[in-house]
């Protein structure tokens, strides 16, 4: 399958727009042991300096936020509870947003991502944003990268039927924000996180 990169316009959107733009994209990583990809099925988007749950609330500058303040399309990958997380960098330059990748459909290289995740059935490689990044063999070192070119692309799939939406996962702690509908998944995946 050649992949061609979707253009940096397409990463011009508004956040919440984009984060429903990608549902159906692939996302594509090329490594030393080969090329995996998948289906994107989840997002949540973090709306930045006036948004409780995002890194860059209130404008929140650090070396690990610095790539959102960059252009859109950018690659944000930051490590929690031992798990890398990736994110898409969306919002105009100087506005720090992102859209955090939740969950992928696998796609190719499935023998990698049974290799990468051992012991787990077909359907756990990628439902969740730190079981997707193992499976694809996303790691820190994409960190300030373009989704536009290798080795981790966002490329053309197809476009859903049907897409939910809902509160985001994991936020508790972020008053009001934590009921934000934020979340998008297509309805029905079977991929899409608990």
């Amino acid at each position: 399958m050649k992949h061609i990169p979707l253009p940096s316009s397409f990463y011009k959107q508004p956040t919440l727009e984009l984060a429903k733009a990608l549902l159906g994209c692939i996302l594509v990583k090329e490594t030393e042991e080969g090329m995996a990809s998948g289906y994107i099925v989840e997002t949540e988007a973090y709306l930045g300096p006036e948004d409780r749950a995002a890194h860059s609330y209130g404008n929140r500058r650090t070396k690990r936020t610095e790539v959102m303040f960059h252009e859109a399309g950018r690659i944000y990958t930051y490590v929690m509870h031992t798990h890398c997380l990736v994110n898409v960098v969306s919002g105009e330059k100087e506005k720090p947003e992102a859209i955090l990748i939740r969950a992928v459909e696998p796609l190719e290289g499935e023998e990698l991502m049974a290799c990468r995740r051992p012991g787990h059935m077909k359907k756990n490689w990628t439902n969740g944003p730190g079981k997707l990044t193992k499976a694809l063999g996303i790691t820190m070192e994409d960190y300030g990268g373009r989704f536009n070119e290798p080795p981790l692309m966002i490329t053309k799939g197809f476009s859903p039927e049907n897409i939910s939406s809902g509160k985001r996962i994991g936020i508790d702690n972020s008053g009001e924000a934590r009921d934000y509908p934020w979340r998008f998944w297509i309805s029905d995946n079977p991929y899409v996180s608990k």
